[in-house]
């Protein structure tokens, strides 16, 4: 337990670009691009690696829809 008496919240390990993109289905280059242009799911740098939090990714998609009903 946390010392606040709460449970600690899990971690999921960090992703990858190329994990990033088959979740997405897109390209891996579609990913470097919007980096670049600054779009596209939140990503940090790691050393001088790029990583992505799977909530940040699940946020972004979430914000993609549109609200639009199927």
């Amino acid at each position: 337990m946390a010392p606040s008496g709460t449970p600690a919240q899990v971690r999921r390990a960090l992703a990858t670009p190329p994990e990033v993109a088959t979740f997405l289905g897109v390209p891996e280059k579609t990913l470097t691009q919007w980096r670049y242009i600054k779009s596209g799911p939140r990503w940090s740098k790691v050393g001088r690696h790029v990583r992505y939090r799977w909530e940040h990714v699940e946020k972004w998609v979430d914000e993609q829809s549109g609200g639009r009903a199927a």
